[in-house]
């Protein structure tokens, strides 16, 4: 893994285009330029604020990942590294199988640590955190396994809640800092008063 420090928009796509050409790909029976590894993006962003002697720091952290697809051996014709590569390929993905599906059951055990994919996307999946997942098929016949395995996987995803919260922490003086609650205690009892009014006006 490469850390690099960014500080504009320009910055930031460099970085990712430089990870992006550094992806590992090779030829198999069914694709001359197929991923032999998954792609991890990871943009981590600090937000900071002074107010009235109050400094707030917030916190926040983009995950973009491209996974490698699950591949059969009988299709693919990998041999050799190719084979390992595709082998630890369909361990992760298995594994990122097995925490969505015990998210989805809500087990009091998520096995997050069973590989480093499911380690790094710990809070993508059941965590604080807003999370898409855009799922790839394949028209053809010879596919049909992985796609039904694929669209198992979603419908499964889609159970999964998450619930975002904003990451701050504050620090200033302690005359500030009560301020500082008292004001963002206003905005909360505020905000509940007006949902409590619309969700009147709709009975």
């Amino acid at each position: 893994a490469t850390e690099t420090p960014v500080r504009t928009s320009a910055d930031t796509y460099e970085a990712l285009k430089i990870g992006s050409q550094n992806r590992k790909v090779g030829a198999t029976c069914m694709n001359k330029e197929s991923s032999r590894s998954h792609s991890v993006f990871v943009l981590q962003l600090c937000l900071k604020q002074v107010r009235d002697g109050v400094t707030t720091r917030r916190f926040s952290r983009f995950n973009l990942i491209d996974l490698a697809g699950s591949e059969r051996q009988k299709h693919t014709n990998s041999q050799g590294d190719r084979l390992k590569e595709a082998n630890n390929i369909n361990r992760s993905l298995s594994a990122l199988g097995n925490v969505i599906m015990a998210l989805a059951n809500s087990n009091p055990h998520v096995p997050y640590r069973d590989s480093k994919l499911t380690f790094i996307l710990k809070d993508s999946i059941g965590g604080n955190s807003k999370t898409w997942i855009i799922a790839n098929i394949s028209p053809a016949d010879i596919c049909v396994d992985e796609t039904l395995s694929t669209l198992k996987f979603v419908r499964f995803a889609k159970l999964v809640k998450n619930v975002a919260t904003i990451n701050q922490d504050s620090s200033g003086d302690m005359k500030a800092l009560r301020m500082e609650l008292d004001r963002v205690k206003g905005l909360l009892h505020a905000s509940e008063e007006r949902v409590a009014s619309l969700e009147a006006g709709g009975a």
